[in-house]
């Protein structure tokens, strides 16, 4: 599995030979300027909730590759339907086994609501499994102890991507609780330093899950992890 940062909370997933994309805002982030999403070549566009600052790309990327299908909740799916974008809806809790593997769609606490004003359902996180790996994307979202249902109902988690902003979502504070919630040491931080009020000290941060004895990895816009 190859995981590759692409600003904000969006990443691209490379798993049994497919590509998965979450949450596509590249082209509205100075710090992601130099990825072409026009060059992005993927199987499918994976969306946590209905933000703007989640969603701002996936037309444009589902357009560029047709063969590409979304995923997301109910709300998300359908209002993206309507742009001529084929999907798959997923609610809190329930699974389905793709052709790369599993997907899992959990809890979330945030709020959604799609760019124009439109219901966005119930925000949510995935997590991806096959035989071999596990990952867990959280979306954005507080601190919660639905978390810990991650570690019953799936398999142990490889790794995981975590918020770690602060003001919109937890903080990196709260994100080590949260590791501690689901059982999973190696954390990837997203959403942070893209707008004013998600700035943080990346130093404190990373020295934080240090004295915990885990590892916060704050990759570059571009740069892959593999695992």
């Amino acid at each position: 599995m190859k995981i590759t940062y692409l600003g904000h909370a969006s990443f691209l997933i490379e798993m049994n030979g497919k590509s998965i994309l979450f949450d596509p805002f590249i082209s509205g982030n100075e710090m992601a300027k130099e990825i072409d999403i026009d060059n992005l070549k993927v199987d499918y566009i994976f969306v946590t909730h209905g933000h703007q600052d989640h969603v701002l790309d996936v037309e444009t990327i589902a357009k560029n590759n047709p063969k590409a299908k979304l995923v997301s909740n109910f709300e998300v799916v359908s209002w993206f339907a309507e742009k001529g974008i084929e999907g798959h809806g997923m609610n809190h809790g329930g699974k389905y086994m793709f052709d790369f593997g599993t997907a899992k769609y959990v809890n979330a606490v945030h709020s959604s609501m799609l760019p124009d004003g439109s219901n966005g359902g119930n925000p949510g996180g995935f997590v991806l499994f096959d035989d071999s790996h596990c990952l867990y994307h959280a979306g954005d979202t507080a601190l919660t102890k639905d978390m810990e249902l991650i570690p019953m109902t799936c398999p142990k988690l490889d790794i995981a991507i975590l918020p770690i902003g602060d003001n919109f979502t937890m903080g990196y504070e709260d994100a080590a609780i949260a590791s501690d919630f689901i059982l999973c040491d190696q954390i990837i931080g997203c959403h942070y330093d893209t707008f004013p009020p998600i700035k943080i000290d990346k130093t404190k941060a990373v020295e934080h899950f240090d004295k915990k004895g885990k590892k916060l990895m704050l990759p570059d816009v571009g740069e892959s992890i593999s695992i």
